[in-house]
């Protein structure tokens, strides 16, 4: 670990740095100050490509090339020069217009025409414009890939044991079976309708000036229709255009997308938290990682840790989330400063959410099943069948069905003689009791292998 990593305040730019790269080149400081270069030059360049905006002359392919590579190539090197920029400025955006012109200024073919830059814009047309390229990349590039790996994962696992059966437990106690790969698909079906959620989210942007009115641009040319101009601006960035804001975008699509997480986050935390209690009854073994230690003292131990990092990343995940849900949405008449430093930590609710997505995807692929002891647990649980004497007994018109079971069965184990003694006494047709002494609580499963094996594609 590098020093300015051991002396960070954040665990995601110290202790987990290593694993979060992706995400930090696309939501740091630095990732930031890239993209709003990137807004910058593409409205200056849609300025000069409308017919209707002489002031600016169409651009020749060398300077639009040198514009291109002026945001190809940003650096960290450039980005430290905007921050020394801004120390004098106490101005991010202005900060990022001043490095712009000054660029400009070494071209003398851009140098007369460096009033364009930022031309009558608020800095939160480029903020907002900034930060949705910097969501869309981080949920598509980094995110959303991610969770391609968990689902491919988790579907693999539920069509392999698709068939093992499981002794379920609803309220902690022994239940009707299932199977493993049934129970894995349900978490597989949840988590791709989220996902698909999350993909629906439009992300948008708005470049319309200091209150969305475009007051400043139809005083200057009243006759260009500055609305369609904007909209193309956002459109050609990859983004969806939106004509009715203050002067800021609203948000709400950075609470969708927020709330999406959430969901994503809670359907893997429910999944964590089952994980973590299937390997505590011994139905998953962990691979084991030689050098590894599970505890300081114990030898023996092989702690889930994977999935218990998993949960409590996902628990700091959401909590911002549901912060930057809550909040950002909301702000004073046509604008007040508590959406910029809130969007700050964009990047951590993300960072969280990586981390964790992460650690779940690394205990997955230590796990096993331990078909012995599924099986062991089976067999030492014949009450659960009680559900199935009971059914066919009312199907026939037996007296008390379910009282009789009851009976026999509430608060008590019974074993395979005692169960096949009560049906043996059962005023059942013939067929019936064959079938009924035949059943054993590893075959009384339903339909799960078929639905393990039958989830629907991620589309």
């Amino acid at each position: 670990m590098s020093s300015p990593a051991l002396s960070a305040l954040s665990p995601l730019d110290g202790r987990y740095a290593d694993r979060l790269q992706s995400l930090g080149k696309l939501c740091s400081e630095s990732g930031l100050i890239s993209r709003r270069v990137q807004v910058e030059v593409a409205w200056f360049e849609a300025l000069a490509a409308h017919p209707d905006f002489p002031a600016l002359p169409p651009l020749s392919a060398d300077d639009r090339q040198f514009l291109a590579d002026l945001v190809k190539d940003f650096s960290l090197k450039d980005a430290a020069e905007v921050k020394r920029i801004e120390a004098a400025t106490n101005h991010d955006v202005k900060a990022v217009e001043y490095w712009l012109k000054q660029r400009l200024s070494e071209r003398p073919s851009l140098a007369p025409h460096r009033e364009f830059i930022h031309f009558a814009c608020t800095s939160e047309d480029i903020n907002n414009l900034a930060w949705a390229l910097i969501i869309q990349a981080a949920i598509f590039e980094a995110l959303d890939p991610l969770l391609g790996r968990i689902d491919r994962r988790l579907e693999a696992l539920a069509a392999d044991h698709a068939g093992l059966a499981m002794l379920s437990r609803t309220h902690g106690q022994t239940a009707s079976p299932t199977t493993l790969g049934k129970e894995i698909a349900n978490t597989v079906f949840r988590l791709r309708r989220q996902r698909r959620q999350l993909a629906q989210v439009e992300i948008s942007g708005k470049i319309n000036g200091a209150v969305g009115n475009f007051n400043a641009h139809l005083v200057a040319c009243p006759d260009l229709d500055w609305s369609e101009l904007a909209r193309s601006v956002v459109e050609e960035l990859g983004l969806v255009w939106n004509p009715y804001t203050t002067q800021i975008e609203p948000h709400d699509m950075t609470a969708e997308i927020a709330h999406a997480l959430i969901r994503i986050n809670t359907v893997l935390l429910d999944f964590a938290r089952d994980a973590w209690g299937y390997i505590s009854l011994g139905y998953f073994r962990q691979r084991l990682v030689d050098g590894e230690v599970g505890s300081s003292t114990m030898p023996h131990k092989v702690n889930p840790i994977d999935f218990e990092n998993g949960e409590g990343n996902l628990g700091l995940a959401n909590a911002l989330l549901e912060h930057l849900a809550g909040k950002l949405p909301v702000s004073r008449w046509q604008r007040d400063l508590t959406d910029s430093t809130v969007q700050r930590s964009i990047g951590s609710a993300f960072g969280y959410c990586q981390l964790a997505w992460g650690s779940i995807l690394r205990g997955l692929e230590r796990i096993a099943p331990d078909e012995a002891r599924l099986a062991a647990d089976l067999d030492q649980s014949w009450e659960v069948l009680a559900e199935a004497v009971q059914t066919v007994m009312r199907l026939h018109g037996l007296p008390e069905p379910y009282e009789q079971l009851k009976a026999l069965t509430r608060g008590r184990g019974i074993d395979r003689a005692s169960l096949q003694a009560f049906i043996e006494q059962l005023d059942l047709p013939e067929d019936e009791r064959r079938r009924l002494l035949a059943l054993a609580p590893a075959d009384y499963t339903g339909n799960a292998r078929e639905m393990a094996l039958a989830l629907p594609r991620f589309v």
